[in-house]
């Protein structure tokens, strides 16, 4: 298999995988395939309800980013991971280095590219549904990856039709805020919260910015009077990275706090790992989407 311009290669289903990221992690879980993995690390939130009782099976090797030589004693056929960063040894160790050992390696096809590199198109629900393909693929079990591609189509295909309706859609800006205060991060035209805009038909207040996380001023944000805001809910301790974080800032700027979509409190939290590209964008998507229909019978 070609992943992210290097040959993916295992002579037989993988039996002793480690996933290096959440995202992945629960891709894997979905797929049934927990007896078939040896270890799980950065997490970031807990695991997705559904999946505690599979995710219980699997050992977990750190709650952040494992060491190298952790991730080789567990004698792993496969190594995945979800991020560029995951596979470098500033993190835990380049795919070369996995590979000079014979353990192979994957990568999300969302995140070939380091973050700060602009991407060639907008990341799309399609790139979701090929990862869940390619790992079925990898494990033998394409049919499974199939039924799981499926579910997602099916569920995005129902929010949009609870959306399809609504006459103030076309009216609607939405602020992703992903981080800080002061100089917040906020979703350009690129990320998983490209991908919620455009599934749903409303407009990305940052659409036009080429790049996935662009750090704004908030005079420009209020320039463009955004109507929905995306509030980030990290579990990370920085600052305005948790969801109390930003409603305090929100409340309490003189200006900010005049914005039409503060003083109706037209906001929603979303998880750190719904705003990055994985199966949790499509949380994404029905959760704002449900947002706009209630937005539209308040009036």
């Amino acid at each position: 298999m070609r992943n992210c311009d290097r040959d993916v290669v295992v002579e037989e289903p993988p039996r002793r995988a480690v996933s290096l990221n959440q995202s992945t992690t629960e891709i894997m879980l979905s797929l049934g395939l927990q007896d078939r993995m040896v270890g799980t690390a950065t997490w970031t939130e807990p695991v997705a309800p559904h999946l505690a009782t599979a995710n219980a099976r699997v050992p977990r090797l750190a709650e952040n980013t494992p060491s190298f030589e952790g991730v080789l004693a567990t004698e792993p056929d496969i190594v995945l991971g979800a991020y560029h960063a995951v596979f470098t040894d500033q993190r835990v160790a380049s795919r070369d280095r996995f590979e000079q050992l014979g353990v192979p390696t994957y990568l999300s096809p969302s995140n070939c590219l380091p973050e700060e590199a602009p991407l060639g198109r907008p990341t799309e629900l399609d790139d979701i549904y090929r990862e869940v393909r390619e790992i079925a693929t990898i494990f033998g079990v394409p049919e499974r990856g199939e039924a799981l591609v499926a579910q997602l189509r099916g569920r995005v295909a129902a929010a949009q039709a609870r959306v399809a309706g609504l006459r103030s859609r076309d009216e609607q800006s939405v602020l992703f805020w992903f981080a800080r205060t002061e100089s917040p991060y906020v979703a350009g035209g690129t990320g998983s919260p490209a991908i919620m805009a455009r599934a749903l038909g409303v407009r990305n207040a940052y659409e036009d910015v080429a790049s996935m996380w662009p750090q704004v001023g908030w005079e420009e944000v209020l320039s463009r009077e955004p109507t929905v805001l995306v509030l980030g809910d990290l579990t990370r301790d920085q600052e305005g990275d948790s969801l109390k974080s930003k409603m305090d800032f929100l409340r309490g700027d003189p200006a900010v706090s005049q914005l039409e979509a503060v003083r109706r409190q037209d906001w929603i939290p979303m998880s750190g790992t719904a705003l990055n590209v994985s199966m949790r964008t499509v949380d994404g998507i029905e959760a704002l989407a449900d947002k706009l229909v209630a937005m539209e019978r308040q009036g």
